[in-house]
């Protein structure tokens, strides 16, 4: 990667931290360690890889992504908001009463979320719908899939990659956030997915293993995944749930939280906004 794009990546990851610490902070309370765990992936995604149009957030041959771990959604959010899907304005209105920003991600309140989420382990079988769709119809689209590793406890998730891997989908690309940390606590001591990657090979995947918050890394992952044809993919996003926020880092459990005015002004440095 050039050193022009990837000093831009890292920056805007930065700023879109700042942006999801400040909307979360601003409302109290949120999920805070999954959305700080994917902002790189999701930087890539859309500032670099993926298809898609704020004027025209419809638009049939874009690329779809999917955030089945609908909780990170307001990752999303200041990613799309600072691409000019909606008003910035709607970020004051994160999870309040008739907001367009839900906690969880709703296709019917926020341009450009292509699935309404919340009950975990559904977003792979969507993506998968898509995918063999997209294939069918002639579709170039690239269906992207964003799952949690405390997510794929879900037998669904697993019904979906068999069917993913049995019928080739290599139009889709999913990508696990492995933090390693789920609500309750680690993954490990609740109900372990050891060896995600040798898991995903044996139903078929093309899969990848790398530092999910390396934005060199993710990119490479993608365009490697794209030029790799007749598999279903899987880019395993090795994470740190929390990441760029230390007060996050710092928690034992940071899946959810309250943040204080003073910890999201300290964090961000936005002492005047």
């Amino acid at each position: 990667m050039e050193s022009a794009k990837l000093d831009f990546l890292t920056a805007k990851a930065r700023q879109l931290r700042d942006d999801a610490i400040e909307m979360i902070g601003r409302f109290g309370v949120g999920h805070i360690g999954g959305v700080m765990s994917v902002m790189d992936a999701l930087t890539v995604l859309y500032y670099d890889k993926a298809k898609v149009d704020p004027k025209n957030p419809n638009w049939q041959e874009r690329d779809r992504i999917i955030m089945s771990k609908g909780h990170a959604g307001p990752a999303m959010y200041v990613v799309l908001g600072d691409l000019g899907f909606y008003p910035r304005e709607w970020e004051k209105t994160l999870n309040q009463n008739g907001t367009h920003l839900p906690s969880h991600c709703d296709r019917l309140k926020t341009p450009g979320i292509d699935m309404t989420a919340g009950s975990l382990g559904q977003g792979l079988s969507v993506a998968v719908g898509m995918a063999e769709a997209a294939r069918l119809d002639g579709n170039p689209a690239t269906i992207y899939c964003i799952i949690g590793d405390g997510e794929s406890q879900e037998g669904q998730v697993w019904e979906a990659s068999m069917y993913a891997g049995s019928h080739h989908l290599d139009n889709l690309i999913v990508m696990l956030d492995y933090n390693k940390m789920q609500l309750d606590g680690k993954v490990a001591d609740i109900c372990d997915i050891a060896s995600p990657a040798e898991k995903w090979k044996s139903f078929g995947f093309d899969v990848q293993d790398i530092d999910g918050n390396d934005i060199e890394q993710i990119a490479d992952a993608i365009d490697n995944a794209k030029a790799r044809k007749g598999f279903a993919h899987m880019i395993v996003l090795n994470t740190i749930k929390g990441k760029g926020a230390s007060f996050a880092e710092a928690a034992s459990n940071c899946h959810s939280m309250s943040i204080s005015e003073e910890m999201w002004r300290k964090e961000t440095g936005r002492l005047d906004k």
